[in-house]
């Protein structure tokens, strides 16, 4: 009996990821290409991932080169890779001297690990020392591994796994609800500055200051969660740096490696002193391969100016999306080039069927979000063939539902 793909995936693919889409054979800058032959534009990169699009020749050099040479050999030792890039990150976070990092293989792991950060910051020296209280913020979300499912604010998440690892309390993205949660037994502040899951939902201007200053003050770390706004994407090289503030803890991952898995727990100040030898590890993290990778990722982006170009990019998608006639069409936010588009109407999953239709890729973020994470390296031409793609995919839903919201011709005729 023969058997499609989809056949196949049903059968072999676990389901947690609902039915897959499409399958896609190769791609090339901001285009991918099906197994037909037929060529989409890819404005989700990944879902923030690919920073360099697909197949560039820096990423394929530095797998190539240093898969020749060195790939792994465990954190019971070192390589000129791990040690590269730990410097490039310290340096493009701005944590100076006194930052470390530790290696991961993805986002959730990187938040893992600062969860185990917060842990032992709130280590009781005595009972009155005792911080073991963790606040992180409604509707975030950090990962599924159990801890950092523990971390992400969204009941629906948490309800099959429960109980959740205790400790983290929820709060709504206000200054004045962290002022009135905070005090002196409060380990941490886990927050994403921009809610990418949620809708991309930046938190209220003012917000990062106001966190770093409640938390010095009272003594917590402050965590900010750049898997998926780091790299460059917001327009600087991380989000926090529009509010001029630095963390003590920092997590990355996606856009870092440009399609290749890792992540990293970025450290600053005291912060960085708080693990010490089998408090934790990982097997594969920061190995040879993976940093040798990411250290050429993150050099492109830097020599090539795309951060910048995240910055001036967001802007002029954002001025063309808002000018599209469509009622559909209910605004722009986010910053650089991680956007989400409001819709009018909860139709996001009916608009991302009819842009895969139209040969676009984006993503529903919710039932009236459309995100969108292109590459860095977009310009004009991919925001041009953006733009009457996506318009083309509103007309096709809004005239579906002109259709639906028709009175039936045998009801009015009578």
């Amino acid at each position: 009996m023969t058997t499609t793909w989809r056949d196949d995936a049903s059968r072999d693919l676990v389901r947690s990821f609902g039915e897959r889409m499409e399958l896609f054979e190769r791609g090339e800058g901001a285009h991918l290409w099906d197994a037909d032959g037929r060529r989409y534009l890819d404005f989700l990169g990944g879902i923030a991932v690919n920073s360099l699009g697909y197949a560039h020749p820096v990423f394929v050099a530095a797998v190539a080169e240093q898969a020749a040479k060195l790939a792994h050999v465990s954190n019971y030792f070192a390589t000129p890779p791990q040690l590269a890039l730990a410097a490039t990150l310290k340096r493009l976070a701005g944590t100076g001297e006194s930052g470390r990092v530790y290696f991961a293989n993805s986002g959730a792991e990187a938040n893992e690990a600062a969860f185990k950060l917060a842990r032992l910051h709130g280590r009781p020296v005595d009972a009155r020392t005792a911080r073991p209280r963790i606040l992180a913020l409604r509707d975030a979300f950090h990962g599924r591994t159990m801890g950092t499912l523990a971390l992400t604010g969204k009941t629906w998440m948490q309800e099959p796994f429960a109980p959740m690892v205790p400790g983290v309390e929820f709060l709504d993205s206000t200054v004045e609800a962290l002022e009135k949660a905070m005090d002196e037994h409060v380990a941490a502040l886990f927050l994403e500055p921009i809610k990418g899951e949620a809708g991309v939902i930046p938190l209220p201007e003012g917000y990062l200051r106001a966190a770093r200053e409640i938390t010095e003050r009272h003594g917590a770390l402050l965590i900010i969660d750049e898997i998926q706004t780091g790299a460059g994407r917001t327009g600087e090289w991380f989000a926090f740096q529009h509010a001029g503030i630095t963390p003590d803890a920092i997590t990355v991952a996606k856009g870092i490696g440009g399609g290749f898995p890792i992540g990293a727990l970025i450290t600053y100040g005291a912060a960085s002193d708080l693990f010490y030898p089998g408090t934790h590890g990982s097997t594969f993290g920061g190995n040879a391969l993976g940093t040798a990778v990411a250290g050429a990722v993150l050099g492109e982006i830097e020599s090539a100016g795309l951060v910048e170009n995240a910055a001036r990019r967001g802007v002029q998608i954002r001025q063309a999306v808002e000018a599209i006639d469509s009622d559909l069409v209910a605004g722009c936010r986010g910053q650089g080039l991680l956007i989400g588009i409001g819709l009018s109407r909860p139709v996001a999953k009916a608009v991302v069927a009819a842009a895969q239709e139209h040969g676009l890729i984006v993503n529903a973020a919710n039932d009236e979000t459309i995100r969108l994470a292109p590459p860095l390296t977009i310009g004009d031409d991919e925001i041009a063939e953006f733009i009457d793609l996506f318009t083309a995919s509103l007309r096709t839903v809004a005239d579906a539902l002109l259709l639906e919201d028709a009175p039936d011709t045998e009801e009015v005729s009578a």
